[in-house]
Order: C-alpha cells, then sequence, then structure tokens
C-alpha cells in the first residue's frame, strides 16, 4: 500500500516487516520480475516504484472471473429458493387433506 504514495527506498519499505534485508529483498525482486514494481539503485539506496500497467491483465482477470462466479452465484441462489419453495409446498397440506381433517365427526356424542 505504501507504493500507491510514491516512490520509497526499499529500507522504508522493509520497516514495518519484522524480517531480515536480504529475505525482503528476494520479495522485491519477484515483485520486479513480475513487472509490479520497478526499482533504481543510486548509490546505496534502492528506490521502488509502483508499476500500474502491469496490473491491467490482473484488473482484466478479476473482472472475467467476477462474472463467472456473480453467475454461478445467481443460480445457486435461483436453485436454493426453488428448494425453499418446494420445500414449503410439501410441509402445507393439501386442500383435499384439509377437507378430510376438518370434517365434524359423525358419531353419536360427540361434538365439535
Amino acid at each position: 500500500m505504501r507504493l500507491c504514495a510514491g516512490e520509497a527506498s526499499v529500507g522504508e519499505l522493509a520497516g514495518p516487516f519484522e524480517m531480515a534485508l536480504p529475505s525482503f529483498m528476494k520479495h522485491i525482486h519477484v515483485l520486479e520480475l513480475s513487472g509490479l514494481v520497478e526499482s533504481e539503485k543510486s548509490g546505496r539506496v534502492r528506490t521502488c516504484r509502483l508499476s500500474p500497467e502491469a496490473l491491467v491483465g490482473a484488473e482484466d482477470w478479476f473482472q472475467h472471473q467476477r462474472a463467472i462466479w456473480e453467475a454461478r452465484l445467481d443460480r445457486f441462489e435461483a436453485y436454493v429458493m426453488k428448494l425453499k419453495k418446494e420445500r414449503a409446498a410439501a410441509r402445507q397440506p393439501s386442500k383435499t387433506t384439509e377437507k378430510t381433517t376438518n370434517k365434524p365427526s359423525k358419531r353419536k356424542g360427540t361434538e365439535s
């Protein structure tokens, strides 16, 4: 997040992390290889900057994945709603069942 605000030295970037500087440099190297970060050495100080152009491909991929997952979740929601309706219908007594169970008793001596 720090590089979003502008260039920073490796020492400044490494400060908040509890790791040795050589280990942190390995992470910076991986980011450089992926094209996400560019660095430049001036004397003893290595300055890093974000390369936002490299994020365009990732953004496209995320948008594609979002569309896929939204469609899947929409289908899943429709399926769950269908199941809920089916279960609710199965729990409700049918009209023919209501007519037979709510009839008054014809036995002598019983009142409803």
